[in-house]
């Protein structure tokens, strides 16, 4: 697979505006990323455009923080889903997994992914707040919760995907689900090389970067 094949193409700037969306989602099909991933106000936005074409709608769920209700974010989920897109990433409550509360973990992430009814759902783990065995506790929760994938980062916390630790995740989850790299991945040599430690997708604002566009 290409490695444009990868790409979540991605805004998720507070103060992103409907060009700006509009832009990224052509930028998109010509290019042939993945998807578009975007804040939830934009779903239909973005359904709309790229309906004809086989790019991806992809929008963020408990987004960047993951500690609000469960109820919450199965709301938000249930709200976004009516609005068209393909695929959901959701961050986990980090608090939760640190105070080893991983029954409230895993019903989070179930109330995601039931809301998704079937639907692709990305769990983020943060990978920057979590030690190595808490990375491998937090993606077991994940594929026994229903992930499609897991996910290094938001981007928005203290750092973003490293090799070792999509590595490490890809081991973990062997096969069970995919592994998205996000955060920080600005160059191509980065994005092939979380490709090469395991990774199926790549997030990035930096797409046209990446594929030298």
């Amino acid at each position: 697979m290409s490695l444009n094949k990868m790409i979540d193409h991605t805004l998720l700037a507070a103060n992103a505006t409907r060009e700006q969306i509009a832009r990224l989602c052509d930028e998109a099909v010509e290019h042939g990323f993945a998807s578009v991933c975007v804040n939830s106000c934009w779903v239909g936005a973005c359904a709309s455009r790229l309906a004809e074409t086989d790019v991806n709608v992809c929008t963020v769920i408990g987004f960047p923080l993951g500690a609000m209700s469960t109820a919450g974010k199965a709301a938000e989920t249930e709200a976004a889903v009516s609005d068209g897109p393909d695929e959901l990433d959701m961050v986990i409550n980090v608090g939760w997994l640190l105070a080893g509360e991983d029954d409230l973990v895993r019903r989070d992430i179930e109330a995601v992914v039931a809301a998704a009814q079937g639907r692709c759902v990305k769990v983020i783990i943060e990978t920057c707040l979590l030690s190595g065995e808490q990375i491998v506790h937090a993606c077991e929760i994940a594929v026994e919760a229903g992930a499609s994938f897991v996910k290094t980062s938001t981007g928005f916390s203290t750092g973003g995907a490293t090799v070792e630790d999509v590595a490490l995740m890809a081991r973990t989850v062997a096969g069970r689900c995919k592994v998205k790299a996000s955060g920080g991945i600005h160059t191509a040599a980065e994005a092939e090389a979380m490709v090469a430690a395991g990774a199926s997708r790549i997030g990035t604002s930096s797409g046209l970067a990446i594929i030298g566009a």
